[in-house]
């Protein structure tokens, strides 16, 4: 594409130096670009792109979009915000694919994942072929491919959409932050269903307050346009359980479809039963009654699955299916995942890393629970602090034994992470561990047949973040070492 039909997408820019290159792709990151790049320079929460333009251009960039003055010889496209003016030039490089696509965003602070997973199989499981964008990567077509946030920056997710709407997919479900909606990383998405899990602390580095955290949500649901049509499908899905929800219902002109427990809802769950093995709900919806029975444990999952459910409805799939589907899924990788090597106690890895989500977990495996609990938990480096006495708190609180360890320490000293996470559990009994690794091993050892032992915060990540450098751990894989070093002790 012309650098002149790129432009098409700008009402208001100012073109410096002469040129009509031929556009490849578009890129944000100089160390990526290559001969043909049209090259942005973003201004980050860290880094200004505007200092790599020269960078870019001895790369091969064939031109530059920028909001402040850059030293180059070739085409410079002045415009008043790089990142909207990246957002508006993607989705027409692209082929504006989500005006084509049924598309499903996700927003809150915990379940986001557990969601769009159930939404890709419900979706997948009635015909229909659905990408997916989040946490664990983008999957389509059995391909996947992994991300580095949560929802890509706004070019990848066009670029992503484009690819997945050409290999066959006529729905994508995607996770969308509250990072992302703010910073416009979802700009140029023509969203059909918006869904709200839940509103708990979280990204308060970013947002200051909950009030404003809750804001950036809502921009999912006024993204869902403010037209009616028929065929031209609409819907906020949101927790009635949850007051943000009262928030967004005036946030959008969709139509609203409710879900929860404690409140009459379109989606509501019923004579919930909690055991070891999974969950079983009344779910009653447009004045009918149906069991479910499901492999899925906890309340929380319960959440997940209504918000999945009534998502899914405006796709026209029709309840008995989706049920059936639900039934069948045993899980998502690092969500109340087992850890099974042959012992007699149980192990649980979960990615319970806010404070709401880890009382959710241990409150759903107190439920259950016939001896003892022991937790494993630990707060990220460079983000956050306020949560850290919070966590210690719930860990201490809702177990027998809770032992304080690393999780992702960054660029801080794990050492004083764990200080101010013991700030909230003065004069009680604890453990601090600070070697992640020892840790695990250390609760695996304690553990008597029939404990219940929950290592928490890193679910399905695979590595550990030290410093700069991620090291490969995987709490799965530790998990599992150290119970068969203990198996094996014992023989």
């Amino acid at each position: 594409m012309k650098l002149s039909d790129c432009l098409k997408a700008l009402d208001i820019f100012r073109q410096e130096g002469a040129g009509n290159p031929e556009i490849d792709e578009l890129m944000i990151d100089s160390r990526l670009v290559k001969p043909g790049s049209l090259f942005f320079c973003i201004k980050g929460h860290h880094v200004d792109g505007h200092r790599f333009a020269q960078q870019a251009q001895a790369s091969g960039a064939s031109a530059i979009v920028a909001q402040d003055p850059v030293d180059v010889s070739i085409p410079v496209i002045r415009v008043n915000d790089t990142h909207r003016a990246l957002a508006m030039i993607s989705d027409y490089f692209y082929g504006q694919p989500s005006h084509d696509l049924f598309l499903l965003g996700v927003t809150g602070t915990n379940g986001k994942t557990t969601i769009t997973y159930l939404v890709q199989a419900i979706q997948e499981a009635a015909g229909i072929n659905t990408g997916l964008i989040g946490t664990m990567g983008m999957h389509y077509k059995n391909k996947s491919i992994p991300v580095q946030n949560t929802t890509p920056e706004v070019h990848l997710i066009h670029q992503n959409l484009a690819k997945m709407k050409a290999e066959g997919a006529v729905s994508v479900v995607l996770e969308a932050s509250s990072n992302a909606l703010y910073d416009g990383r979802l700009h140029g998405c023509a969203f059909n269903v918006g869904v709200f899990t839940n509103l708990t602390e979280d990204h308060l580095d970013l947002h200051g307050t909950m009030k404003d955290y809750m804001y950036a949500k809502s921009l999912l649901f006024s993204q869902l346009g403010n037209c009616y049509g028929i065929g031209q499908k609409r819907a906020a899905v949101l927790n009635v359980d949850d007051p943000a929800s009262e928030v967004y219902k005036h946030m959008t002109a969709a139509h609203v479809i409710t879900y929860g427990i404690n409140h009459s809802a379109d989606f509501r769950a019923k004579a919930i039963k909690i055991n070891s093995s999974g969950t079983a709900f009344i779910l009653e919806n447009a004045g009918r009654s149906y069991p479910v029975s499901m492999k899925l444990i906890g309340k929380f999952s319960v959440y997940n699955v209504l918000a999945a459910l009534a998502a899914c409805s405006v796709s026209g799939i029709a309840l008995e299916a989706m049920i059936h589907t639900v039934e069948q899924i045993k899980g998502v990788a690092g969500r109340f995942e087992p850890v099974d090597a042959g012992q007699d106690f149980t192990v649980i890895v979960d990615y319970s890393h806010t404070p709401d989500s880890l009382e959710n977990a241990l409150s759903t495996i107190k439920e259950f629970a016939r001896k003892r609990v022991i937790t494993i938990a630990g707060c990220g480096g460079d983000r956050e602090r306020g949560k850290r006495p919070i966590m210690a708190k719930i860990a201490v609180d809702n177990s027998d034994l809770a032992i304080l360890t690393a999780d992702n320490p960054r660029t801080e000293d794990p050492e004083q992470i764990l200080l101010e996470m013991e700030a909230g559990v003065k004069g009680r009994d604890y453990r601090k561990i600070p070697d992640r690794r020892e840790a695990i091993r250390d609760a695996v050892n304690e553990a008597d047949s029939g404990d219940i032992l929950l290592i928490a915060g890193k679910g399905h990540e695979d590595y550990q973040i030290i410093g700069t450098t991620k090291h490969h751990f995987d709490d799965r894989e530790e998990a599992r070492k150290a119970i068969l070093e203990r198996l094996n002790r014992n023989e």
